[in-house]
């Protein structure tokens, strides 16, 4: 009984229409600098962190990881609300916005293992729904999905990486790779898109 009013003062004490709690996806698909971009304007999602995924702290900097001898992804860690957009969502703008899936070790201009397409699940759910995910997509793909399921801490990029298509939005590489993919979000799932 104790633990129940503990936890309705704590539901009363949130602001009106805030969720109680907030859960992680982590996802590699390419350059963090579009994922993050895209992820950052979908309805629900709290924060977007672009960094590395598996391997040890000790190499997770752009200069090892791009040397593609240490095993990480370049990946995002994307916090979001539960009650305002799902799991599934997310992989869904995942797999049909934010990077292409049957593409093996790189995206677009970007090559090596380290680009490749990956899901580090933060628990059973979201492993068992990303692995319906890819099965749906794979039957009625032309072209294999190349997506796997990782394990592995996240660690965050340095500082010039974060928020870069906000801080460098006339950057060449932006415009050509990842503008095209914030705006397909927008005409695409328009009930997830916020500005």
């Amino acid at each position: 009984m104790r633990r129940l009013l503990i936890m309705a003062a704590a539901l009363a004490a949130a602001p009106a229409g805030a969720s109680p709690r907030t859960e992680t996806a982590v996802l590699a698909g390419g350059c963090f600098w579009g994922v993050e971009a895209v992820f950052e304007h979908v309805k629900g999602v709290r924060s977007v962190v672009s960094g590395y995924a598996g391997g040890s702290a000790a190499d997770a900097s752009y200069a090892k990881v791009s040397s593609e001898r240490t095993g990480h992804a370049v990946a995002v860690r994307i916090v979001y609300d539960p009650a305002q957009v799902g799991y599934a969502d997310l992989l869904r703008i995942y797999f049909t916005i934010a990077h292409d899936p049957t593409q093996l070790n790189r995206q677009g201009p970007d090559k090596g293992p380290s680009y490749r397409s990956a899901i580090f699940p933060a628990n059973a759910a979201q492993r068992q729904a990303a692995r319906t995910m890819i099965g749906q997509l794979g039957a009625s793909s032309k072209r294999p999905i190349v997506t796997k399921l990782e394990t592995g801490a996240f660690f965050p990029a340095e500082a010039y990486h974060q928020d870069f298509m906000k801080k460098n939005p006339r950057h060449s590489y932006i415009l050509a790779h990842d503008v095209p993919k914030v705006a397909a979000l927008k005409r695409t799932y328009p009930k997830w898109w916020r500005d």
